[in-house]
């Protein structure tokens, strides 16, 4: 099956379309309405410095439902003893900027390109990117960022300074959006760190449909613990 060559023009080939592999397109642009278009029909860009844009559309696709969130006895000690101030919203940039730094298990170079950063970035000043934040002694050391679409949260990426850091705010974001009544947390592909967390592998086919329907809702809303 043939990956598909995006043209200025805002559509998207059918996911189902895509390879074995996921990748469904390449180029196009990242502008914001390209982006959330993506997202509403489970596409996402991930691609590395010198590539052309790629987007992706995994089968099966990893999905956290806010309901089925699963805290290890010992990080829930940790959350307890209030070791980190969790913020939503108040250093997107140092979060991304932080996420793009983080060294990966693999070797690999960020993805997180300064396209990509200038898009996200774009995106959270018109209200559709997130962040989390985990601070200690006024020092961020922790956190996570993505994208809100009506009840369906689209996770990026996540960074950690401090030992359970991004975890805890990743388990604060999932409680506010369970309080929020969000369908689904998408977590693009197979983690053995998130499956811990309770994330599970649903069919494409279900994925889109359950998008479909959660991206039709109110907006995103963020408190502090």
């Amino acid at each position: 099956m043939p990956v598909f060559t995006l043209s200025r023009r805002l559509s998207f080939p059918p996911p189902h379309l895509a390879i074995k592999e996921g990748l469904l397109a390449v180029g196009g642009d990242l502008s914001p309405e390209r982006i959330l278009l993506a997202y509403r029909n489970g596409i996402f860009p991930w691609y590395s410095k010198g590539e052309p844009i790629l987007w992706w559309s995994p089968d099966p696709r990893l999905v956290l439902y806010p309901v089925e969130l699963r805290i290890s006895k010992s990080l829930r000690k940790v959350i307890k003893r209030n070791v980190f101030q969790i913020t939503f919203d108040k250093a997107f940039d140092a979060v991304i900027q932080a996420c793009a730094d983080a060294k990966r298990s693999y070797g690999e170079g960020t993805w997180i390109t300064e396209e990509m950063k200038a898009a996200y970035c774009e995106l959270h000043r018109q209200g559709y990117a997130h962040s989390v934040e985990a601070w200690q002694d006024d020092k961020l050391v922790g956190g996570l960022y993505g994208i809100a679409i009506g009840r369906a949260f689209f996770g990026e990426s996540m960074f950690s300074l401090a030992s359970n850091a991004s975890k805890v705010a990743f388990v604060t974001l999932v409680e506010n959006l369970k309080r929020l009544k969000f369908a689904l947390i998408d977590c693009q592909v197979r983690t053995e760190h998130l499956i811990r967390f309770g994330a599970r592998e649903v069919p494409r086919k279900v994925f889109l449909d359950q998008v479909g329907k959660a991206t039709d809702s109110s907006p995103f809303k963020t408190d502090s613990r």
